[in-house]
């Protein structure tokens, strides 16, 4: 009997899972369950469990042997995801501890960029690497840093909360409750938060002048950029500008040798990442000039976050 495990990357929006054997191959399509449809955590772990159960089904021959979970402000110690921005569910929620009421099976919950970091590290562009740092642009910024071969969690386990790092004091106001935070400008959201002041501001034409704020996204803005939308051209400078000044700024606690840029915005290409690294070697201190690269994930068209998640798990069977 085939043994596998889930790997699930809990987002703001939705949850995508799947499962995932030793050697990080995907057995099932990735199932999708919508975050935002449940109010409450244990909704959400209800359906999971259903359709964890659905998915072993199509599988056939295969024995569960854990459960791997990424998440917004997922705690890897304690097992809980804790006063998460992004997520609705409000305070601390003992995530483990509501899918161990349906599985008999290890549970492993930590950030959803530290499970996207892990992914990259062992099935992806950081196998040979000790030092980098994975950047997640999606609906918030995430981030996963790695040092001398090691995922940083810090005594808490809440290391590395980059798309927290205040950026612009008294700027946009963030889920978290303060202004100013890089995620406000540098994610699926922000972009489309910049592309609003970016009408406001200008008279340009632009394609995205009819688009309501919920119908736009980072594809659409990025489809208008490929068409010569200079609204959406310089709302990608913007971002990368904002983008690439912080990672000069976060190259200097663990100097990198690769920074991986991963998720939707990611997907611009070109748009994103040249005005990224142009504005990234401008304010690098210059010791570090030239040495370190910025790179989309070799998991973009697989889902980083998923098979990190899993890794945690086969990892923890390994020891």
């Amino acid at each position: 009997m085939r043994k596998v495990v889930v790997g699930a990357d809990i987002g703001g929006t939705n949850t995508p899972f799947s499962l995932i054997d030793r050697d990080g191959n995907s057995l099932i399509d990735t199932f999708n369950i919508s975050t935002r449809d449940h109010k409450f955590a244990e909704t959400f772990v209800d359906e999971m469990a259903i359709k964890i159960k659905e998915a072993l089904k199509l599988v056939g021959d295969a024995e569960l042997v854990g459960i791997g979970i990424g998440a917004p402000n997922g705690n890897y110690y304690n097992g809980t995801i804790e006063f998460a921005p992004n997520l609705q569910w409000k305070g601390v929620i003992p995530l483990v501890d509501l899918f161990k009421s349906h599985f008999d099976i290890p549970v492993v919950l930590t950030n959803d960029a530290n499970a996207a970091a892990i992914g990259e590290m062992i099935f992806g562009g950081a196998k040979e690497l000790r030092d980098f740092i994975v950047i997640t642009l999606g609906t918030g910024l995430g981030s996963g840093i790695v040092a001398n071969g090691e995922l940083i969690y810090g005594f808490d386990g809440f290391a590395g909360e980059l798309g927290h790092v205040i950026v612009s004091p008294g700027g946009r106001m963030c889920g978290c409750g303060r202004r100013g935070c890089l995620e406000t400008y540098v994610s699926a959201t922000g972009i489309k938060r910049t592309v609003y002041k970016l009408l406001a501001d200008l008279l340009d034409d632009s394609q995205l002048r009819n688009v309501s704020f919920n119908e736009l996204s980072a594809e659409m803005i990025s489809i208008a950029a490929s068409g010569g939308d200079t609204i959406a051209l310089k709302a990608f400078e913007y971002t990368g500008e904002v983008l690439g000044k912080a990672l000069a700024d976060f190259a200097a606690f663990s100097t990198p040798k690769t920074i991986f840029l991963f998720g939707g915005l990611a997907k611009a290409g070109d748009f994103i990442f040249e005005p990224t690294k142009k504005h990234f070697e401008e304010n690098l201190l210059k010791i570090y000039k030239n040495k370190i690269q910025i790179l989309p994930s070799e998991l973009q068209n697989k889902n980083a976050a998923i098979l990190g998640a899993a890794a945690l798990i086969w990892k923890q069977i390994d020891e």
